[in-house]
Formats: C-alpha cells, sequence, structure tokens
C-alpha cells in the first residue's frame, strides 16, 4: 500500500478537541457524523489510525479512498444509509 488519500465517516459529532489525536488530517464534523480525511502512509498507518478511533469507542460508518482535493465535506456532510 502507497500513500493515499482516505475519508474515515464517524457516527456523531466529533469536537476540535479530538483534532489533535489525528494530527495531519482534516476533521470535519456534520450535523450527524464527522468526516476525518488525510493521507494515510501504508497499511500499518490505517491501522493505527482504526486502533485510536476504537480506543476512543468511536462508531465507524465508513472508509473509503478520498479524491487528492477532497476535503470529506461534500460526500461526508451526505446522510448514509442506516444513519
Amino acid at each position: 500500500m502507497t500513500s493515499s488519500r482516505y475519508r474515515i465517516i464517524m457516527r456523531g459529532r466529533l469536537g476540535d478537541h479530538f483534532a489533535s489525536a489525528f494530527d495531519g488530517m482534516t476533521l470535519v464534523p456534520g450535523p450527524n457524523q464527522t468526516v476525518l480525511t488525510g493521507e494515510i502512509r501504508d497499511q500499518a498507518h490505517l491501522y493505527g489510525l482504526l486502533d485510536r478511533l476504537r480506543d476512543f469507542g468511536i462508531e465507524l460508518l465508513a472508509v473509503e479512498p478520498a479524491g487528492p482535493a477532497d476535503a470529506g465535506a461534500d460526500r461526508g456532510a451526505q446522510q448514509r444509509p442506516g444513519t
């Protein structure tokens, strides 16, 4: 796995205090979900990030590749089925 941009969509609205836990990533809170977008160096980095989310007790809705200019606001702001 080479460095890629990912969008991680989580249930609930995370406050700004979580931003420091995900250094280098963009945190975009929405009404019922929060979107975390940024560069993931490799698979170990991705799993470490997912482990951190689990440790915080944050429920994941989606983990998906993001386009290079995608900050997560457009697709992440849409309501997901079952949310």
